[in-house]
């Protein structure tokens, strides 16, 4: 067995994490597990709970930036090895992966990371054998792996090429190109605020965005920023923040929040001023969304239920917001894993789902009701088509188009029709990692 000639770190300088971290990757990518169950809950990886804070974020970073830039390092790996990623041995693949990753893209000593790679393979049965092979692989990726990427036009190599050419053909080579771009910079922290956002954006060291929430280059546990405790804000990416806004004045009505865990939009409509009930299928997100709401000490009305199924309140109600599941493929900046998770296939079976939802939400209202639709993916099916869909079958419905006074001024995420259709590269700044929103479409509906 070949070991590193480089003198090895304790399992305290982070191979503990790349451990977990290769887990993780493993479960993404051969299991088709997401992160979301394997870093929170009751089926997340048994060994977070044992690293040390640091340690954790370190693992989450190395999860995220390889999952970021995926398809930049298979191409980076093809062209390093002649016969291809070893297919029997899981784990060589995640040393390689993290081993690159740190090299090209983190702040870690290239013999660090060249090292912790060559252990994490010689403790592992089937991968031992190839310690020899990521040893070399890795110190010529040291070498030479920053010329091969600057090759390439690695952004759009880390869009699946299925997903990439939806991209183009809806919103142009260019745009998409720009949406790639953003989606491959780890994004800043977005949270959403009670009140004074100046102030907090002075405590977590951000800055305040046009449409009011907060935005901070923060790493670390999120739970341990001053305010979290008080319940003073929430984490809720800026686009995400958009939706809840359109009704208006709230103050007195009645609002449904349809599919609404993990409960930003609810805790934003509770805190304008709105008596809201809150329906969520899942029993464990439900309780998420309880614990956020008991936090932030605002109180709203709980339901468990299909919300496709679910018969209302009687009377109906002022308000319907029904945030969609959907692909997701607006949050890929946040949420790395879905580029790899998804296939093209989950679209149109996404799409008759929410035209059921769709329908439940507009029957909720009362007349002169408002219902806001929206999701997070950046595919039209889920989008314009499904409002286009409920229009024609529902006459006593008309769009109330959305200004641009009404979302902070960005004009560009206003279409045509009236709608919202925020994309990863608007809001750009000169700090790439403080610019960007993730992919949010939304339409606003009245009831005649």
């Amino acid at each position: 067995m070949m070991t590193s000639r480089f003198a090895p770190p304790t399992e305290a300088q982070g191979l503990a994490a790349r451990r977990v971290a290769a887990d993780i990757l493993d479960g993404v990518l051969n299991r088709h597990r997401t992160l979301d169950e394997q870093l929170e809950g009751t089926g997340s990886h048994p060994g977070i709970k044992m690293l040390p804070d640091r340690d954790r974020a370190l693992m989450r970073r190395l999860v995220a930036t390889v999952l970021r830039r995926l398809g930049t390092l298979n191409h980076l790996l093809a062209r390093l090895l002649d016969r291809g990623v070893p297919a029997d041995a899981p784990r060589a693949r995640s040393a390689l992966l993290i081993g690159a990753a740190q090299i090209l893209w983190m702040d870690v000593p290239d013999h660090a990371a060249v090292d912790l790679s060559v252990r994490l393979v010689q403790a592992d049965r089937r991968a031992a054998k190839y310690a020899g092979l990521v040893n070399a692989v890795l110190r010529r990726c040291a070498r030479d792996g920053a010329a091969l990427v600057a090759e390439t036009e690695a952004e759009a190599l880390d869009i699946p090429p299925w997903l990439l050419a939806r991209w183009q053909a809806h919103y142009g080579e260019a745009t998409a190109l720009a949406m790639a771009r953003a989606v491959g910079v780890e994004p800043a922290l977005d949270v959403t605020v009670k009140d004074d956002a100046p102030y907090w954006a002075s405590r977590l060291h951000g800055e305040v965005l046009p449409t009011g929430s907060v935005r901070a280059v923060l790493h670390g546990a999120v739970p341990m920023l001053p305010g979290y405790d008080d319940g003073q804000w929430w984490v809720q990416d800026a686009a995400a923040a958009l939706p809840a806004r359109l009704f208006g004045d709230v103050k007195g009505c009645r609002i449904a929040d349809l599919c609404a865990a993990p409960g930003g939009k609810t805790a934003q409509l509770v805190h304008a001023g709105a008596t809201v009930t809150a329906v969520e299928r899942s029993p464990h997100r439900m309780t998420r969304l309880r614990d956020n709401l008991g936090r932030l000490k605002l109180e709203a009305e709980t339901v468990v239920a299909d919300a496709a199924e679910w018969e209302g309140a009687p009377g109906g109600f002022d308000g319907v917001l029904l945030d969609a599941p959907c692909t997701a493929t607006g949050t890929i900046r946040r949420h790395p894993d879905v580029a790899w998770l998804k296939q093209e296939a989950d679209i149109a079976a996404l799409a008759g789902a929410q035209r059921k939802l769709l329908h439940r939400a507009a029957a909720l209202l009362v007349p002169g009701g408002t219902l806001v639709y929206c999701t997070c993916s950046l595919e039209p099916e889920e989008g314009e088509a499904a409002i286009e869909g409920l229009l024609a079958e529902d006459s006593g419905l008309r769009r109330a188009p959305i200004e641009a006074a009404e979302v902070a001024g960005l004009a560009e995420s206003v279409t045509e029709a009236g709608d919202l259709r925020t994309l990863p590269c608007h809001l750009p700044h000169a700090d790439p990692r403080l610019g960007g929103l993730d992919g949010f479409y939304a339409a606003r509906l009245v009831r005649a």
